[in-house]
């Protein structure tokens, strides 16, 4: 049995967790529910040693353990299946597989003993019935082959447990139900699967036990027998707390966005959306419910196979994002900041201006400092950006100072149509509300047109005036109504979560 026994863990302005106690068992798939930003993958740093609990304790069959790192997590066989594919691209099968233990097969002369680690690879590639060779090389594989690689590699650790965070994010459904048959196939060998995951019908389909937490806290377990879509809906997004309530936008008759009839083949059919000048329109949906990836359609960053796309009532012509921005005043606050919305290494200025550089170069193409500083500075003074200086490095700041620069750069860039994407996932509660503030300010006092996509759906019904959600990659239906606050939170919510659940 592996424990955890009244954790509590703090960040700097947030509570993750707070007095979660779980238990998990040999034999068992146990899946782990909840929104961004519930504590689910902070629970399993914490039962892998890569974070340490402020409160609270850790037990394996029954005895106290204190985990100082992720290979003291090892010595108790447990071992982690991350998110985001972690392997060395040009290192082989085998060498990904072994390289936490290649010291345990050096000679008494020091050298490797290649041919031992090669053939130890091919077992686990056996037992994860992945075939491909222990020597070729990893970085030219499939998502799901990866994944496999790194299932193998935990087991080759002698993993008694193995905790799987989103480990089907990247991959096909086909992909998904053959490592759907590994997993049950390792648990039926004794072993305990500790399973995260976002899609309902997953969890349903594959664990023994289901716990889901909210808000840091543990909401309740659930047996397979007990499961359904509906009573897990009703754990992760019900709320019993205050939710603030910013007034009336001022939302003109003027429609300057229309997606019409958007298809994509094997998840879009016939989609469409508008939304009106000034309005904060959201799109809801529980993860991979398609909210994200139609975004990326209406702004040209993924391809589209059907439909059109309508700028203030003109076909707009959007092969990209450049287009997207350039053309049509559109801007796209990606959900995954740190990747794909800003410039970690670089500083303050560098990121503000990234989208107007065009814009600060003279006549000999020189860029005018003086103007990008000028840019930057008004832009720290809106957003309420806290950073030491315009030269310091974007990496260095909080997460909702760097959120704040990533929403800065399409400001600078005079966008009027704004969609931002989990605009407060990894960020404190004091940033969270300063973040509400500017987009309601943007939408009321400034104009601009928001799409707001979130799977909270306490910002969703802070913020948004109409919402449109999703399921499945389909518009499940529309809720509006919102202007009254807090006396139509309780009425939206069940409106919501039976479309969800329809």
């Amino acid at each position: 049995m592996l424990e955890v026994n009244e954790v509590t863990k703090y960040f700097p302005g947030v509570c993750a967790l707070s007095n979660v106690s779980l238990s998990f068992g040999l034999g068992e798939i146990h899946g782990l529910m909840g929104e961004n930003g519930a504590g689910k993958s902070t629970l399993l740093k914490i039962m892998t040693g890569i974070y340490q609990p402020d409160v609270g304790s850790l037990f394996v069959n029954g005895n106290q353990v204190k985990f100082k790192n992720y290979r003291d997590s090892i010595d108790y066989s447990i071992s982690m299946v991350h998110q985001e594919i972690q392997v060395i691209s040009e290192s082989t099968v085998a060498e990904n597989i072994i390289l936490d233990k290649i010291e345990n097969f050096r000679g008494k002369f020091g050298r490797i003993d290649w041919d031992s680690i090669n053939k130890v690879a091919t077992e686990y590639l056996a037992v994860v019935e992945l075939d491909v060779k222990a020597t070729d090389i990893i970085g030219n594989m499939t998502a799901a082959q990866k994944q496999l690689i790194q299932i193998a590699k935990a087991l080759s650790a002698d993993a008694k447990y193995i905790l799987m965070d989103e480990p089907t994010s990247s991959l096909s459904k086909f992909e998904a139900e053959n490592l759907f048959k590994i997993i049950r196939k390792l648990r039926n060998e004794g072993r305990g699967i500790i399973f995260v995951s976002h899609k309902i019908e997953e969890v349903t389909d594959i664990c023994d036990r289901v716990s889901v937490l909210r808000d840091g806290k543990v909401i309740g377990t659930t047996d397979r027998k007990d499961l359904t879509r509906q009573s897990l809906i009703k754990m992760m997004i019900g709320r019993d707390e205050n939710i603030a309530y910013m007034g009336q936008l001022d939302v003109k008759d003027e429609v300057v966005l229309e997606a019409r009839n958007i298809g994509k083949t094997g998840k879009f059919q016939n989609m469409n959306l508008m939304v009106k000048k000034g309005e904060i329109l959201g799109l809801y949906g529980l993860v991979g419910s398609g909210r994200t990836e139609f975004a990326r359609l209406v702004i040209g960053a993924d391809t589209r196979d059907t439909g059109e796309i309508f700028v203030n009532g003109k076909l707009a012509h959007i092969r990209n994002v450049d287009d997207a921005l350039n053309k049509y005043k559109i801007g796209y606050v990606t959900e995954n900041r740190k990747e794909e919305g800003l410039i970690l290494p670089f500083s303050v200025t560098t990121n503000m201006t990234v989208t107007i550089l065009q814009r600060l170069r003279n006549a000999w193409g020189k860029i005018d400092d003086s103007e990008g500083l000028q840019v930057t500075n008004s832009m720290i003074e809106k957003l309420a950006v806290k950073t030491p200086s315009v030269n310091t490095v974007v990496e260095t700041l909080s997460g909702g100072n760097q959120q704040k620069v990533s929403i800065s750069k399409w400001l600078a860039s005079g966008c009027e149509i704004l969609i931002i994407d989990e605009p407060t996932v990894g960020v404190d509660i004091g940033a969270k509300r300063h973040i509400h503030e500017i987009i309601w300010h943007l939408a009321k006092n400034e104009g601009k047109t928001i799409i707001l996509i979130s799977s909270d759906m306490p910002e969703m019904l802070t913020l948004a005036r109409r919402i449109v959600v999703f399921k499945d990659f389909q518009i499940a239906g529309e809720v509006s109504g919102l202007d009254e606050g807090p006396a139509d939170y309780q009425r939206v919510s069940e409106q919501i979560g039976h479309l969800m659940m329809n």
